[in-house]
């Protein structure tokens, strides 16, 4: 396989690294992308599960002839960013890619507290304030934004345009002291100086002693506070026992942060939800959460009469305490009421603008207004390094009336029965009811006479523009395999197999078929044939339609015509991913073995479609300086 010399001419090469890769729904797109001056270099991706390091092996480096790097890895074990930047090797990146796991953030099924998958974000973060990329995407579903009345997505957000330029840290700092003093020289100003250099000072070393110094002031002015409280009292008494050890144990959060990952780990592999254990894990990590022991802390000092006597000593002691849980972010809200007070509001947001080192933009974007048969709807952040110019938008290629149906999509592989593999294309049953919704399009689904067919895009493949594709499409079903490659270059068409479905689940399926989806009415006309279902959702495809979002589940879906559960090539097609592009692995697995095995259906299902990826791609391209 080589790049076309014609298409590498006069161009740019952008540097991308994709982590959450997954089946590598976003690399593909970002491959597809290009402008007249610029084009991806795929450098790196990075994902847990060794399947999905199959499939982009096979294709980015067997089929494509790429040299991406790829990390097989927890991006939340200790090791991972120092692994990352070793095999960057000094590369410069240019864009970050990523999808943090979604599953505790959808509207559909059973949320989980402290679910080890909701602190992902900051592990992708750590990526982002390392590498200072140009541009970061990150990508998730849309429930994300409704989380918790909106609580995580303003997490999120906080954090993101928390990521600061080092650049500016200097300026920065010498507003803060200046702003400090005019404050007057207050034990809350100073503490307020060290919880900033302890968030913004980027070396590790000298942040640990910043957190030292904010902890040492604390526990000098609760000294000072309690020093007119008797002796005897003040060692004996309850509450303040309870202040005094719960500011160790702020103090010592790396431990507890490592307690807490642990036994969200255990949780994990042992399985714990939904049983008599999940209440008493998740009461105990969240006695252990700073939030909870700066709770209690002020709950404490607020009952200790003594120290309310001391007035303005106790007071600043608690704003300080719940100083500690604020986000950068919220530092900077308080910074700005400073300001104001001081009639410096001005020049802060002069520093602002400068320490700040992304613009962020949050958009939700439906994948059928880029070519793709789904109506899948996708949250997304676009982080803009503030010297580039910001994305704001990825405008529509499609038309709402013309958006790709169902029918473009799959039709053509109507041909394969109950319990069936076919490894050729073959010839679908005529549907004269359906012929007018095969339309000619560009690449990205917008319409054109001298276009291909959406089937024939599959077909043909969307980066026959860059590649010349000497590497046939294989199949192996782990690496072991990947040397003998060459013995899996001759067939036509890869994971295109129905699953072999006994008379009883074909009836149920044709039922609901019939009944036009599994309404009610349809429910009670399977109980009365004695074909009831314990699954919560089958959605029947239609034709002249698109595809709601593809799930990991093959018979959630009916197919339109043979009332049958769908291919994972099927599926593939409703994602946008072209036929070259070849599930490795299993195709599926029972049960929990999904969660770790993460067989073909499961990386489809998990995947950004590829064509909405490619407008994403395509507009930071046409950004980029």
């Amino acid at each position: 396989m080589a790049e076309k010399k014609d298409f590498l001419q006069g161009k740019k090469p952008v540097t991308f690294v994709d982590l959450f890769a997954g089946a590598g729904g976003i690399s593909e797109g970002f491959m597809q992308a290009y402008t007249d001056h610029n084009y991806y270099d795929f450098v790196l991706a990075s994902d847990i599960n060794e399947n999905c390091e199959l499939t982009h092996r096979v294709r980015y480096n067997e089929q494509l002839g790429l040299d991406t790097e790829f990390i097989t890895e927890d991006i939340m074990s200790p090791d991972f960013l120092t692994r990352l930047q070793k095999a960057l090797a000094g590369k410069q990146v240019d864009v970050v890619t990523g999808g943090p796991s979604c599953q505790s953030f959808s509207l559909s099924g059973r949320r989980k507290h402290f679910d080890k998958r909701d602190g992902l974000f900051n592990h992708y973060l750590k990526v982002i304030r390392a590498l200072r990329p140009k541009y970061f995407v990150m990508e998730n579903v849309k429930g994300l934004l409704t989380k918790d009345n909106g609580r995580f997505k303003v997490e999120i957000m906080r954090e993101m345009r928390s990521i600061i330029d080092d650049k500016a840290v200097g300026t920065f700092f010498v507003f803060v002291d200046r702003l400090l003093k005019k404050s007057g020289s207050t034990f809350f100003n100073k503490a307020f100086a060290a919880k900033l250099r302890m968030e913004i000072d980027g070396n590790e070393e000298q942040a640990n002693k910043d957190k030292e110094q904010f902890f040492d002031l604390l526990e000098d002015q609760l000294r000072k506070a309690t020093s007119k409280i008797d002796y005897r009292i003040s060692k004996s008494d309850r509450y303040i026992s309870t202040i005094r050890h719960g500011l160790k144990l702020l103090r010592r959060n790396e431990q507890r942060e490592k307690i807490t990952a642990d036994i969200i780990n255990e949780k994990t592999v042992s399985n714990i939800d939904n049983d008599m254990f999940t209440e008493k894990f998740n009461a105990f990590l969240a006695t252990i959460s700073d939030e909870e022991i700066t709770k209690q802390i002020l709950f404490s000092i607020d009952q200790v009469a003594d120290l309310k006597k001391t007035g303005a000593d106790a007071e600043e002691l608690k704003q300080a305490i719940d100083l500690y849980s604020f986000s950068l972010d919220e530092c900077f809200d308080e910074l700005r009421k400073m300001s104001a007070a001081n009639g410096m509001e001005e020049e802060y947001e002069h520093v602002m603008r400068q320490i700040r080192l992304y613009n962020v933009e949050q958009m939700v974007l439906i994948s059928s207004d880029y070519g793709v048969p789904q109506n899948r709807e996708r949250v997304v952040f676009i982080g803009s390094r503030n010297d580039q110019k910001p994305v704001k938008s990825i405008p529509a290629t499609v038309k709402k009336e013309d958006r790709v149906t169902v029918y473009e999509a799959i039709s053509d592989l109507d041909y394969i029965g109950n319990g069936e593999v076919s490894t050729s294309y073959g010839t679908p049953p005529a549907n004269p009811k359906y012929d007018g919704l095969i339309r000619k399009r560009l690449v990205d689904g917008e319409f054109a006479e001298d276009g291909k067919t959406f089937a024939e895009w599959s077909k043909a493949g969307r980066l026959s523009h860059r590649f010349d594709f000497d590497c046939k499409p294989f199949y192996v079903k782990d690496k072991n395999e990947l040397h003998g490659k060459m013995n899996f270059g001759t067939e036509e068409l890869f994971n295109h197999q129905t699953s072999a479905q006994n008379e009883t689940v074909k009836r149920r399926l044709q039922v609901i078929a019939e009944h036009g989806g599994y309404t009610d009415e349809c429910k009670a006309k399977l109980k009365e044939l004695g074909l009831e279902s314990n699954k919560r959702n089958y959605f029947v495809l239609k034709a002249d339609g698109q595809s709601p979002t593809v799930v990991t589940m093959p018979d959630d879906f009916i197919h339109y015509s043979s009332f049958r559960a769908m291919t994972v090539r099927e599926m593939a097609r409703l994602q946008s991913f072209d036929d070259s592009f070849v599930f490795q692995g299993k195709r599926q697995t029972g049960g929990d073995k999904r969660k770790s095995e993460i067989p073909q259906y499961t990386l489809v299902g998990n995947a950004v479609p590829p064509l909405m990826s490619r407008a994403i791609g395509n507009e930071i391209l046409k950004n980029i300086e």
